[in-house]
């Protein structure tokens, strides 16, 4: 892989935490910074694929026959027509990918191979993992560069949070010891309660360094986004959720600066 492209896989094995809108929304803001980027959706529910105004039903080829079938992923790959956006989609045919590759020699690297044909051509690789620790988010954490976490301001965000540490570290051990921590991305931020900022205090204490300064709040725009097929900056780019997005993308650009 070119060193001019980095890859990142938004990974968390707790749902409903804001991992898919993260992808979608973060791809699309790096994109909009005019560096190409490719969102990659590994999760079998295929709802980054949706979440980029594609119809998940009509795809003839999907992330599935790269990873079963080795396909070429430049002949899956699919322009978003949003500039600088392209997205190698996903769908329900999925679903059994897991099992299927269960049996197949080096399946943990599949995705790395694949992505690996793409060198040169995208600055930024963003990798949508499926909630839970399978084959599949194996997968992207041993091609990627870096995990990026979303974490959820509630109650019990920080239980989870030491599970996938414990996965990135079996990977790095056994599978790519190059594989960094991008960072946590603090999400569904609620300011008028005193938990999220609670929440986000203690992360912060518990990871010093790590924990971006951008934090996403809960913001009806960045609800109502997917459902229109668009990332949030094409919905409505003077919401919250937005501009909190634009943030967090050109956080991590300033960080690979420094």
């Amino acid at each position: 892989m070119n060193p001019q492209t980095k890859i990142i896989c938004i990974a968390n094995q707790k749902g409903g935490v804001g991992k898919t809108t993260t992808a979608v929304n973060l791809a699309a803001s790096l994109a909009a910074t005019e560096r190409p980027t490719l969102l990659v959706d590994i999760d079998p529910q295929g709802n980054a694929t949706s979440g980029t105004g594609i119809d998940k039903s009509s795809l003839s080829h999907t992330v599935y026959d790269i990873l079963i079938n080795e396909a070429d992923p430049r002949g899956v790959i699919i322009d978003t027509g949003q500039p600088f956006l392209h997205i190698l989609p996903a769908n329900s045919d999925l679903t059994g990918a897991d099992l299927e590759l269960a049996t197949t020699p080096c399946r943990e690297q599949k995705l790395k191979y694949a992505l690996a044909s793409l060198s040169n051509q995208y600055r930024y690789i963003i990798i949508d993992c499926p909630p839970s620790l399978n084959l599949l988010t194996i997968n992207a954490m041993t091609a990627a560069d870096s995990v990026l976490i979303p974490l959820q301001c509630e109650y019990y965000a920080m239980e989870g949070l030491s599970q996938i540490l414990q996965t990135i570290g079996l990977i790095q051990k056994n599978l790519n010891p190059l594989l960094m921590i991008e960072g946590i991305v603090l999400t569904m931020f609620d300011a008028r309660g005193n938990l999220g900022k609670e929440v986000a205090s203690e992360v912060r204490s518990h990871f010093p360094g790590q924990v971006f300064e951008t934090v996403i709040p809960r913001n009806v725009r960045l609800a109502e986004a997917p459902s229109h097929g668009k990332p949030v900056i094409y919905y409505d780019i003077t919401s919250r959720g937005a501009v909190s997005y634009l943030q967090l993308a050109r956080e991590i650009i300033q960080r690979e600066k420094e």
